[in-house]
């Protein structure tokens, strides 16, 4: 028998380099019952996306890109669209005080009232945290608000509280602090709107309390063997553990505020007064675009409310990496 025989039947050299290419070789690649079925597979799963394929192509992508197309135009609906180019948004910025004062009224509402949410949200959160008796009631009766708070009842049911001669204005002539109702005064309106916007902090309460739920609690008991107090033990350990939910709900805040409609639109009766003080940016856009008939025009601010909000979210996600901590980061 020959040396290289022989190092054949001893070692298995050959049965391994056929054993090694068998294992290289796809196997489906002879079998075309196989190739079939896994046609069949690819035709289902584009089958089953075809239906939000075409709500997103139909109801969605096209919309937004034919009224980007109408922002450049001077559209009426009853006439065909006429280029006119960046007049819109010129206009817009140069030539449209209610516009400016629109956006100063919808800023203010926003980086006020979204951070005071976020703070009621959490501090409820954590009472309840702490509460054992009673917690699903007090977790149902905080987070019901938030089901209805949009709704237009609710709506009519604050603006006749907070009007002339309404439960909240005769409870402070009470005690001698007459403000002749909070609707129909400009200074106090917006700080109405801010208190329905807070009311409205069970959604964001009930992620802050299953956020705080994940929290070890050996980390509490650590801090505290170190000797730190209570507020010590909410900077160190609270915090930085919730701050993954910290920026969603600030995230979702911040573009749900800029979205306020019904309840403007249901307590200044539509026109966005007094003075104004309700105006916010979604309001005017629809009363330029239904009650005006300047659809071009309603795109264009779209479009500027969109490119905002999309800065915004974009700087949360730049600077997230300096205060949202997840878990098993190195930093």
């Amino acid at each position: 028998m020959s040396t290289t025989a022989t190092r054949v039947i001893v070692t298995g050299e050959e049965s391994s380099r056929r054993s090694l290419f068998r294992r290289s070789r796809p196997e489906h690649a002879n079998r075309p019952g196989q190739r079939q079925r896994a046609v069949r597979e690819s035709l289902a799963g584009y089958g089953f996306l075809v239906p939000w394929l075409v709500g997103f192509f139909g109801l969605t992508l096209i919309p937004m890109a034919y009224s980007l197309y109408l922002s450049f135009t001077s559209y009426n609906i009853f006439s065909p669209p006429k280029w006119i180019g960046l007049d819109n948004y010129i206009r817009m910025f140069t030539n449209d005080p209610a516009f400016i004062q629109s956006a100063q009224i919808t800023l203010i509402y926003v980086l006020v009232g979204t951070p005071i949410t976020l703070a009621a949200a959490l501090g409820v959160a954590m009472l309840l945290n702490y509460r054992d008796r009673g917690a699903g009631f007090f977790r149902s009766a905080f987070y019901a608000p938030s089901l209805i708070g949009g709704s237009v009842s609710v709506a009519i049911v604050w603006r006749a509280m907070f009007g002339s001669d309404g439960p909240v204005d005769n409870a402070l002539s009470a005690i001698g602090i007459d403000l002749g109702g909070w609707i129909g005064n400009p200074a106090l309106v917006l700080p109405a709107m801010i208190l329905l916007a807070v009311w409205q902090f069970g959604a964001t309460m009930v992620i802050f309390l299953a956020g705080l739920k994940q929290i070890p609690k050996e980390l509490y008991e650590a801090a505290e063997m170190d000797g730190a107090g209570p507020w010590h033990r909410f900077r160190a350990v609270t915090l930085p553990m919730l701050s993954p939910v910290i920026f969603f709900n600030l995230l979702l805040g911040l573009i749900g505020a800029f979205q306020v409609f019904a309840s403007a639109y249901i307590i200044s009766n539509g026109s966005g007064g007094p003075a104004g003080m309700t105006n916010f940016i979604t309001l005017y856009l629809y009363k330029r675009g239904f009650s005006d008939g300047q659809m071009g025009y309603a795109a264009a601010i779209a479009w500027v409310l969109l490119i905002v909000v999309a800065i915004i979210a974009f700087i949360l996600f730049r600077t997230q990496r300096s205060w949202v901590h997840y878990a098993g980061d190195n930093r």
